[in-house]
């Protein structure tokens, strides 16, 4: 990757409601440490308005530069790209938006980050992208928020503390309070409509990797769980599959490799009454009408206030065991949608932008373990999330 960039990081998508969010953030982190940044989006005026905002946190935001770019222009995108040494993009949903923009990236030498949930999209960016930015030393990383940074680097961050020679069982056990945002519903929705099956899929999951290792997932099942004092139930995200391709890449996993992710209730009741409403909402997005109407609850660009954010919270207990040993840890944060998010994705662009030699070496479209491991663990417990053991190790 070129790194005599005019920016360190741009920022497209600052006009959204998340990437404000990310724009207030590197605006405190440049307040405290040297950063070349921008502002991108598809209205100048509307990047203004954000300029002017974030004036309360930085003195001189109003020199802040803003670099217009649209996802349907791609030569704005190309030009966007190359004054980066880091595109970190808040414009979803992916599966409409997003793929030109990692084209142009992967194109123009830039690294990428997002804050997608979306598998079909993270599933074609493999397919499309990941030779021609393994060929140029490029890191093409999403998920880089809730959706996955706590499980993937939670995950990480437990199997560091078993024996890695020896077969490892690991589940992730979610719980968490909060609101979510227009975009977020909006992929939801879009990714629901896509059906089961394509959002299950794994084609990167079917080559066998060497050594005779086994990465796979866990059998999915609702159960109780009096010691963590509440019912399971697996949680249909992405973050099984960024485990497990994460595993699949790092031989800390250990030889034989199996990951199970939960959603807690604190009640049988709460539990069904969710997944009804869930099963609802699924069926309903099948159809375009009523996918429409669906839509219409919450438009893009509406959010939780600030008072609904800071009573939001996180956390994801992971419970590991090798042969020998078991350990229990907690990764924990605030508002898991929206302010963390914020942080967890600026942190990730600011990672790959300034501690590319503590990085690990690998390169392409890959997950935020396999692309940045350790180094974004520490930003983040500076920044104020927690890893902590509870038990053992």
């Amino acid at each position: 990757m070129t790194t005599e960039r005019e920016y360190d990081v741009v920022l497209f998508g600052a006009t959204g409601f998340t990437g404000r969010l990310a724009a207030h953030y590197l605006a405190e982190t440049s307040r405290k440490t040297p950063l070349r940044w921008a502002l991108a989006g598809r209205s100048a005026q509307k990047l203004d308005s954000v300029r002017r905002e974030l004036a309360g946190v930085l003195p001189d935001a109003s020199r802040l530069p803003v670099i217009e770019a649209s996802s349907d222009d791609p030569a704005s995108l190309a030009r966007m790209a190359r004054s980066a040494r880091v595109v970190l993009t808040t414009v979803g949903p992916y599966a409409l938006y997003g793929e030109p923009l990692v084209e142009a990236c992967v194109r123009e030498g830039a690294d990428y980050v997002d804050i997608t949930g979306e598998p079909r999209f993270v599933n074609r960016l493999i397919e499309h992208y990941h030779e021609d930015a393994r060929k140029a030393g490029l890191r093409i990383v999403s998920c880089c928020g809730f959706d996955s940074i706590p499980h993937d680097l939670g995950a990480l961050f437990t199997v560091q503390k078993l024996p890695k020679d020896e077969p490892i069982t690991l589940e992730g056990f979610v719980r968490m309070g909060g609101t979510f945002s227009g975009g977020t519903w909006q992929s939801a929705l879009n990714e629901m409509g896509a059906g089961a099956a394509a959002a299950k899929a794994r084609p990167w999951a079917k080559d066998p990797l060497p050594g005779g290792r086994v990465v796979e997932e866990l059998r999915p099942r609702v159960r109780k769980e009096p010691d963590l004092g509440g019912w399971a139930c697996p949680m249909p995200s992405i973050d099984p599959q960024i485990v497990l391709r994460s595993a699949r890449a790092l031989d800390a996993y250990g030889p034989d490799f199996r990951y199970g992710h939960n959603l807690m209730f604190s009640s049988a009741l709460k539990l069904a009454g969710v997944a009804a409403g869930i099963g609802a909402v699924a069926a309903l997005s099948q159809l375009g009408p009523t996918r429409a109407l669906l839509s219409r609850l919450r438009p893009s660009g509406e959010g939780p206030s600030p008072e609904e954010r800071a009573r939001s919270w996180f956390q994801v207990t992971f419970r590991g065991r090798s042969s020998t040993r078991r350990v229990l840890t907690r990764v924990s944060g605030g508002d898991p949608g929206y302010t963390e998010t914020a942080k967890m994705v600026s942190e990730s662009a600011l990672c790959l932008a300034f501690d590319r030699d503590r990085l690990p070496p690998h390169v392409g479209v890959v997950t935020p373990a396999a692309g940045m491991g350790d180094a974004l663990i520490e930003r983040l417990k500076a920044a104020g999330l927690r890893f902590e053991v509870l038990e053992g190790a």
